[in-house]
C-alpha cells in the first residue's frame, strides 16, 4: 500500500471511529449541558447511559436485525434514560435533596442493576447484534474522508449531529432557552418574573436523562453491538467534563466529543495503518486528553451561578 493510500486509510478509520465513539459523548454531553444550564449537576449521567444501553440492547435483540428493531431499541434506550432522569428530577429537584448525593446513588444503583439484569438474562454469555444499517446521504457519502465517516452512517449519527444546531438555536433564540439560563444563573429572578424554577429544572433533567439513555443505546446497538456490564467505562464523566468546558455552546460539546472519540478509536486506526502501538498506552489516551484539556481550558469554564444549589421558594 502506498504512503498516500495508507494515510487516507488511517485518517478515514480515525474519523469514522471518532464519530462512532463520539456520538454517545455528544448526546450525553448535550443533555448534561442542558441540565447544568438549569442549575442541576447530574453526576448520575453514566448510570443513565448504562440504563439506556441495556434497555436498547435487550429490545433490539428481541426485535431482530432490522432498521425497525434498531429504532425500537433506541426508543427503549431513550425511555430508560428518561425514567432514570425522572428519578433524579423527583429526588433532587422536587424534593430538594442534595444533587451530588442523589447523582452518585443513581450511578451506583444503575451500574449494579444493569449488571445483575445482564447476569440473570445471559449468565456469562454475550450475544451480539448485527451491524446497524447505514444511510448514505445523496451527493455527500462519496466525499473523500468525511463522506464514509459522517454521511454514510446509521441515521442516529445524522440525528445526533442535527441536535447541535437545534440546541444552539434553543438557547439563543427562544423564550425556553432564556428560562433555562435563568433557572441556573438567577432562579430568584426567574421566580420573580413569574417563571417556575422547579418545572424548568425538571424538564432539563428529563431531557438530560433521555439524551444520556439514547447515547448509551447508541453505544450498545451501533457502536459495540453488544452489552457488557460497565461498558460506558467513564464516558458519562467525560460528558460531564465536556459540558462544563463548553461554556454553554453545543458546538464545543461536538468538538470535544470528536476529540475524545478520536482518542478512543486510535487503536483501530493505528491497526489500519499497520502500527503496533502498546495497548496500555493507547487506552490511556482518552484520560490523558481529559487531563490536558482540563489543564488548558479548565479556568475558562463558565458555570451557572446557582449550579448545584437546591431551589426552595419558601426559604428565599
Amino acid at each position: 500500500m502506498s504512503g498516500g493510500l495508507l494515510t487516507e486509510a488511517f485518517l478515514t478509520a480515525l474519523l469514522t471511529g471518532a464519530v462512532t465513539a463520539g456520538v454517545p459523548l455528544l448526546l450525553a454531553g448535550l443533555g448534561e449541558q442542558m441540565s447544568q444550564k438549569a442549575g442541576v449537576l447530574n453526576i448520575g449521567l453514566e448510570g443513565m447511559m448504562l440504563a439506556g444501553a441495556y434497555a436498547g440492547f435487550i429490545v433490539t435483540l428481541h426485535m431482530g436485525a432490522s432498521p425497525w428493531g434498531a429504532a425500537a431499541g433506541l426508543g427503549a434506550a431513550l425511555g430508560a434514560g428518561l425514567l432514570a432522569g425522572a428519578v433524579m428530577a423527583g429526588l433532587a429537584v422536587r424534593l430538594g435533596l442534595n444533587q451530588i448525593v442523589i447523582g452518585i446513588a443513581l450511578l451506583l444503583g444503575l451500574e449494579g442493576l444493569t449488571a445483575i439484569l445482564h447476569h440473570l438474562s445471559f449468565a456469562q454469555s454475550y450475544p451480539r447484534l448485527p451491524a446497524a444499517a447505514s444511510w448514505a446521504a445523496p451527493g455527500l457519502a462519496h466525499l473523500p474522508l468525511i463522506g464514509p465517516a459522517v454521511f454514510d452512517r446509521p441515521p442516529m449519527v445524522h440525528v445526533a449531529l442535527l441536535l447541535v444546531p437545534l440546541c444552539a438555536a434553543l438557547y439563543r433564540l427562544t423564550h425556553a432557552g432564556l428560562a433555562l439560563r435563568a433557572a441556573g444563573d438567577g432562579p430568584r429572578a426567574l421566580d420573580a418574573a413569574g417563571g417556575n424554577v422547579r418545572r424548568v429544572r425538571t424538564v432539563a433533567v428529563l431531557a438530560a436523562g433521555a439524551l444520556a439513555g439514547l447515547g448509551g443505546g447508541f453505544m450498545a446497538i451501533v457502536g459495540a453491538g453488544v452489552f457488557v456490564p460497565f461498558m460506558t467505562n467513564g464516558a458519562g464523566f467525560i460528558a460531564i467534563v465536556l459540558a462544563m468546558l463548553a461554556r454553554g455552546r453545543p458546538l464545543l460539546v461536538l468538538a470535544g466529543a470528536l476529540l475524545f472519540g478520536g482518542c478512543l478509536s486510535a487503536a483501530t486506526a493505528l491497526q489500519v495503518a499497520g502500527v503496533d502501538a502498546p495497548t496500555d498506552i493507547v487506552q490511556m489516551l482518552p484520560f490523558a486528553a481529559v487531563l490536558l484539556v482540563l489543564a488548558l481550558f479548565g479556568r475558562r469554564g463558565a458555570l451557572p451561578a446557582a449550579l448545584g444549589e437546591t431551589w426552595d421558594r419558601e426559604r428565599t
